[in-house]
């Protein structure tokens, strides 16, 4: 039977700190490091798109600030993002994190990977440690220390073979992504070959194809709300899809909705079927989404329940479009996409046989896209459940293969 310990999180943490004041600048140069914020935490990884570059020579930072591989780092503030935990496996470029993230690094008593999914496991605990006015709350440090106890086989090596289990689901999730990303920039550049540059055609558009707007070609709807919507809202019934659930969502399609509405609701808002196309048009307008599950939406959702376009050529042209549509938007504190911009969108409707031929290759891309999207769901659902049990030693691993 193997031994375990627990510890504060301050016993086992060898380095804790906020990150700097950045001075930012544009253009990445030899003074210049990369620097991570909270819209850069998503999911339990760190994805540098959102990150800015700072100038050192207008301010050096510390050392030990200097982002290393292992490194756990935590949210400290965010409106619904403070309390959010991530890893970093790898170190691309030299990278560091500003004021509204907690770096922690482990002490030699405990495998860093470990420490970093024994920290995630107590992710809703750590969420309400966040302290201040509404609007302004940020993560306690010394709470963070103190109430967190962390538990941890005594054997190093078992300590390894946990986390190397939990990472290799994490790794098969990321590769999911990865494959994702591709099929969808290789169906990208076909339609842009395609309907932009028709480069099938030499280059011009063929004289069968028929010039209009969006709306000869589509009806375009729009979702609806019951309200006031908290009347409404529900731990369990129809799903309710808000638009921060897709706004970091890196796949086309939509599984993971979290909120959901009482049944009596349905009367006021637009129930769609699973397979559904759906663009965000309030917000964060211009956001075109698959529905992978039955979801109710509300009137920040457009929908299309006929189209003589597939829902994959639509979702390419949505993308395609996209600023163009977020510079037609409007809206006093947030941008609305008016239903009518959408109809009245230029748009060319190619032949029949040319949107079969597309079709037929895009639509095996986004089924594979569909069955990595589901296995990586299953995967991180599996994921959750098992890592507080793993990381309680509830499970007794020294019988289990991990």
């Amino acid at each position: 039977m193997t031994e375990w310990r627990k510890r504060c999180l301050g016993e086992i943490t060898s380095f804790m700190s906020k990150g700097i004041p950045p001075k930012y600048v544009e253009r990445e140069n030899e003074n210049t490091v990369r620097v991570l914020n909270q819209k850069c935490n998503r999911n339990f990884e760190i994805n540098y798109e959102e990150s800015r570059l700072h100038d050192c020579s207008k301010k050096k930072v510390p050392a030990d600030k200097m982002l290393q591989p292992g490194d756990v780092l935590i949210n400290s503030t965010g409106t619904g993002t403070a309390g959010r935990v991530a890893q970093l496996y790898d170190v691309p470029t030299p990278t560091t994190i500003d004021g509204h993230m907690i770096l922690l690094r482990p002490t030699e008593e405990i495998d860093s990977i470990y420490y970093g999914y024994a920290v995630k496991a107590f992710q809703p605990k750590i969420e309400t440690l966040a302290e201040g006015s509404t609007g302004q709350t940020e993560i306690n440090r010394k709470r963070l220390q103190e109430e967190i106890v962390i538990s941890f086989p005594e054997e190093k090596e078992t300590q390894e073979r946990i986390a190397r289990f939990l990472l290799n689901i994490d790794e098969k999730i990321k590769v999911n992504g990865k494959i994702n990303k591709n099929l969808e920039q290789q169906a990208e550049a076909l339609f842009k070959a395609w309907f932009l540059d028709y480069i099938p055609w030499n280059g011009s558009v063929p004289d069968s194809w028929i010039d209009g707007k969006l709306g000869d070609f589509a009806d375009i709807k729009r979702g609806g709300s019951p309200r006031p919507i908290q009347k409404y809202l529900s731990d369990s019934g129809l799903r309710w899809l808000k638009i921060s659930d897709v706004t970091s969502l890196q796949t086309p399609f939509v599984i993971d909705i979290k909120d959901h509405i009482i049944e009596d609701g349905l009367k006021k808002t637009v129930f769609l079927k699973e397979g559904s196309l759906i663009l965000s048009n309030s917000a964060t307008p211009g956001i075109p989404k698959i529905l992978d599950v039955d979801s109710c939406i509300h009137d920040g959702w457009l929908y299309f329940p006929k189209s003589k376009f597939s829902r994959e050529y639509l979702y390419l042209y949505f993308k395609y479009i996209r600023q163009h549509l977020v510079n037609l938007s409007n809206g006093s504190v947030f941008n609305n996409l008016k239903t009518d911009i959408l109809k009245n969108y230029p748009t060319i409707l190619p032949d029949k046989e040319t949107l079969h031929r597309f079709d037929a290759i895009v639509y095996p891309m986004f089924l594979e896209m569909q069955n990595r999207t589901r296995e990586s769901h299953k995967l991180a659902a599996m994921r959750d459940a098992l890592l507080p049990k793993l990381m309680s030693g509830e499970l007794d691993v020294s019988d289990i293969d991990l």
